[in-house]
């Protein structure tokens, strides 16, 4: 009714006046109990964060307040990207960043602008530019072929000499290499070895190490002459945490050590995980867990804190698991054992998935079906998919056709979609021909797929859009907001909706405006 009464509204103002019509655009502002608030005419507005707005009208690119008013001009014709607290905007002229509160810190005449907290880099040319926010201050930095901010926060510069660090204490130091590793560390290479570089631009490791491999976090593997180094950066020093004569191998993201040409230990970043005699082979099987073969063909899992599953005869290969149960292979053949290595479910399998609530898809003969922790089917295999149990629910699929089933194998009445997926929430999403529904966490159809899009963007606040027509239906399928807006944004910091109109706008003909001055004349 609302929206019935506003367009009769426009259409009696539009027959008062006679006028000629042009399209124009004005935002509904709504709270979220769907109160309208006010009304925008004439403006283009995107929502860039809780406290970020951009307005794009009459080819002027401006922020907004949080009353959706005008402040500040951006001087370019689009937001090239926002990266808190820096907006990037691009210009006939080149690009340009600007502080998310209304501050310009270079104008829309660049070549290129690189980001970095509280850093901005600009490139015109071989030449760069430094605005840094804690001083306030921009600096031309140097000439280079090419330069970056790295994760650590310096630069590195590059040009036919070498590579350099304009902002560190010694800016014209050659280095042969420099390679940023993340946002702590610059790994360094000088004719005398590899070395550590910190946030200042400091070495806390000298270039004296034959060879450097980053390993992830602050973590190191090095070898230096014929010694084998694992080491541990931290801000003002490298410590080195395992250190040894004996060689150590970098094998498909494993860290061996042999002594006199046996294996004999697995490491990890800081040392050693295990040390044990008679091991024959070691394979990854997941991140950070192996499979240990013993030279009596025993097989345990190794995790990054100790064995998951002990030593036991009779297996070929043992899989991260869930609920202390794991998936593991005898003679061809899926099944699961315990810490100890005793099957708990018998291997009969084709192929198996990871127990949840107490359920594991497990595949026979080519479907797939359930089986529960005492070694029962209880869902049998009919299924070419099945995935995981969450909340009581799991998403299988049979004759080219989704559906959700319960624990006990049922069928969700109504149910049967060419694709489901789980949303964060619990929620499901369903597709039927092109088209979007929704399924709440019940298993309750809320709408049957016949969107082009859909969104679940808070509770009892789901955004539909059909063909360019958006609206809003809250969880029982009705609708809050009428299908009809050209475009519908969330304000989360002011908590509020807009929905974008398009309507006629009045515009007066000459001979009408030619007549209403003479009569003010």
């Amino acid at each position: 009714m609302k929206l019935i009464k506003y367009l009769t509204g426009i259409l009696m103002i539009a027959g008062t006046l006679a006028s000629v019509s042009v399209k124009g655009q004005t935002w509904e502002i709504y709270d979220h109990n769907f109160k309208l608030k006010s009304r925008i005419a004439f403006d283009h507005i995107k929502i860039l964060s809780e406290s970020v707005r951009v307005s794009t009208a009459n080819n002027q690119l401006r922020l907004l307040s949080k009353e959706y008013k005008p402040f500040f001009d951006l001087k370019g014709e689009s937001v090239y990207q926002y990266l808190e607290p820096w907006i990037i905007v691009k210009g006939p002229k080149g690009k340009g960043a600007f502080h998310e509160y209304g501050e310009e810190i270079f104008a829309p005449e660049y070549d290129e602008i690189l980001l970095f907290y509280t850093r901005v880099l600009a490139q015109k040319g071989n030449k760069f530019w430094l605005y840094d926010r804690m001083n306030r201050k921009t600096e031309m930095i140097g000439e280079f072929d090419f330069a970056e901010l790295t994760k650590n926060g310096q630069i590195i510069g590059k040009n036919t000499e070498g590579y350099f660090l304009p902002l560190s204490q010694n800016p014209n130091k050659v280095y042969n290499h420099l390679r940023e590793i993340n946002e702590n560390f610059i790994i360094s290479k000088e004719s005398t070895g590899f070395g550590l570089i910190n946030r200042e631009g400091e070495y806390i490791l000298e270039p004296i190490i034959d060879e450097m491999t980053y390993l992830e976090e602050d973590y190191f593997y090095a070898y230096d002459g014929n010694q084998y180094m694992l080491i541990k950066a931290r801000e003002e020093r490298a410590d080195i945490k395992y250190t040894s004569y004996h060689k150590i191998t970098l094998e498909d993201n494993m860290m061996l050590e042999y002594i006199h040409g046996k294996l004999r230990r697995v490491m990890k970043n800081d040392g050693i995980l295990l040390d044990m005699v008679g091991m024959e082979k070691v394979n990854k099987v997941g991140n950070n867990k192996f499979n240990v073969i013993s030279r009596d063909n025993k097989v345990g899992l190794l995790g990054e804190n100790g064995w998951e599953v002990n030593l036991a005869s009779g297996l070929e290969q043992i899989f991260p698991g869930s609920d202390n149960l794991y998936p593991s292979i005898k003679s061809g053949k899926y099944g699961f054992i315990n810490k100890s290595g005793n099957w708990t479910v018998a291997h009969r399998f084709d192929e198996v998935d990871l127990f949840s609530e107490g359920l594991a898809a497990i595949k026979i003969l080519g479907k797939w079906g359930y089986v529960n922790t005492q070694d029962q089917v209880v869902i049998e295999p009919e299924y070419d998919a099945a995935g995981k149990f969450n909340r009581g629910f799991s998403i299988v699929k049979k004759n080219g056709k989704s559906h959700l089933i319960n624990q006990m194998g049922e069928i969700i009445e109504g149910n049967a979609f060419d694709q489901i997926l789980s949303l964060p929430d619990n929620y499901f999403i369903t597709e039927e021909d092109g088209v979007f529904g929704l399924i709440d966490s019940g298993g309750k159809e809320i709408i049957a797929p016949q969107f082009d899009e859909i969104r679940k963007e808070a509770r009892d606040i789901i955004l539909v859009r059909k063909g360019e027509k958006y609206g809003i239906m809250d969880e029982k399928g009705n609708y809050v907001l009428p299908l009809y807006y050209k475009n519908i944004l969330f304000d989360q910091a002011s908590k509020l909706i807009l929905a974008e109109d398009m309507y006629i706008a009045p515009v007066l003909k000459e001979e009408e405006k030619s007549n209403k001055r003479k009569r003010a004349d």
